[in-house]
């Protein structure tokens, strides 16, 4: 296997480590989150959790595709009750995984796989949106 391809399969197992994660930590934060914020962040982190989860099943049967062995390994889950803190960490996840998704855009146009592009292209939307709406939430100055 040549060394771009790879790295691409590496990258796409570290991003399909951090859906695998995500999924988790909403499901987390859906069940852990208390008090007033309940009835709008309970909702709200179920939702996320089907997006992730079919991030996680595309990535898995891409790295197949391309001669890879997928992961089963989540990335570390940080533990918090705190309704601000579970917005703040769900924000710098989405955050950290736009940017390497970017990377695996670039990665994967290099090579030529135009599919794949376009897919990441679909994903990097769908995370920037859930960024978006973390921090749309933590604006509330209720929360500062």
């Amino acid at each position: 296997m040549e060394k771009e391809m790879k790295e691409l399969i590496d990258g796409l197992n570290e991003d399909l480590s951090g859906e695998y994660s995500a999924a988790i930590q909403y499901t987390y934060y859906a069940s852990a989150v208390q008090g007033l914020y309940y009835q709008i962040l309970k909702p709200m982190f179920e939702k996320e959790i089907p997006d992730e989860q079919g991030h996680a099943l595309y990535l898995s049967e891409k790295i197949i595709n391309l001669g890879g062995q997928p992961t089963t390994k989540p990335a570390e889950v940080k533990p918090v009750t705190d309704a601000k803190e579970m917005l703040e960490e769900a924000r710098k996840a989405e955050e950290q995984t736009i940017a390497r998704y970017k990377v695996r855009r670039e990665q994967a146009d290099k090579l030529g796989l135009i599919e794949l592009v376009v897919k990441l292209e679909d994903i990097i939307s769908d995370e920037t949106r859930h960024m978006e709406e973390m921090q749309r939430l933590l604006n509330d100055p209720r929360f500062s």
